[in-house]
């Protein structure tokens, strides 16, 4: 092959990869408390450029239920700096086992798909806020 066409070659792989990076979907949705799954995890933190805030929960847990609402507001009051999302653990544990989640309701901010930050329990919206706003893109 000569120079010039595999030269050609690098460019067209280049430019396809670039494409297709580029229409990966975007699970996630700002202003919402978006729901994951152990299914859709990996593909939701890593298609985006801001940080995530994944509030690990249970339905039968009071304290995660008293959470809710606050991080129901902040996913708005943050939109488009953060996105907010929540993994049910009882039907998630491959998720909850590789963050290894022994209490909740626990809260892990992940930035450029790396836990960032951590804060478990009922920590209240001040401890949200001290927890998520290190890693906001300014």
């Amino acid at each position: 092959m000569s120079e010039d066409k595999q030269l050609d070659e690098i460019k067209r792989r280049m430019l396809e990869k670039m494409i297709s990076q580029s229409l990966k979907p975007n699970i996630l949705q700002n202003g919402v408390v978006n729901i994951l799954t152990d299914a859709n995890f990996d593909q939701a933190i890593s298609s985006v450029n801001l940080p995530v805030l994944v509030d690990f929960w249970a339905e039968w847990c009071i304290p995660c239920k008293m959470m809710a609402p606050i991080i129901d507001t902040l996913a708005r009051e943050y939109s488009g700096r953060a996105y907010f999302a929540k993994i049910n653990t009882d039907q998630n544990r491959r998720t909850q086992s590789r963050f290894g989640i022994t209490g909740i309701p626990n809260f892990i901010v992940i930035k450029n798909g790396q836990q960032a930050g951590q804060a478990i329990g009922s920590v209240g919206r001040q401890g949200i806020e001290n927890l998520i706003r290190p890693h906001l893109i300014t």
